[in-house]
């Protein structure tokens, strides 16, 4: 099992080949996003057309909804490196995500991922 950060998801749906084939070594089946994944992915949709074609590539993954547990783990993980790694809000939500459900991040911004203790990174 591993969750799918923005940047996988975006590269799956421009159909970037090399992308795909990573993703086809890794042999984690069932594939996940955050919710904020998918919010994230939807928010650069150019017209009606491309936001439906992104909410039919979104219907192959299981969408992980956000709990007061994820909720806990991003206050406290947004705290303690607000001011010293200045982490995104949506980055740290996967984080919390990933690390409440002991899923690694499949990521191309591991930069935004690797200072938090106990997230695993591909």
């Amino acid at each position: 099992m591993v969750i799918f950060d923005t940047t996988v998801l975006i590269e799956l749906y421009r159909g970037n080949a090399a992308v795909k084939q990573q993703i086809e070594q890794l042999e984690r089946v069932p594939f996940y996003i955050s919710c904020v994944t998918a919010a994230e992915f939807m928010a650069g949709a150019k017209n009606k057309a491309d936001l439906a074609n992104i909410e039919k590539h979104l219907a192959n993954y299981t969408s992980i909804p956000l709990s007061e547990k994820i909720t806990d783990i991003f206050i406290e993980t947004f705290k303690k490196y607000t001011l010293t790694h200045r982490p995104g809000i949506a980055d740290t939500l996967i984080a919390a995500t990933a690390l409440y459900y002991a899923l690694p991040v499949f990521t191309h911004n591991k930069k935004h991922f690797q200072y938090l203790p106990g997230i695993k990174l591909l």
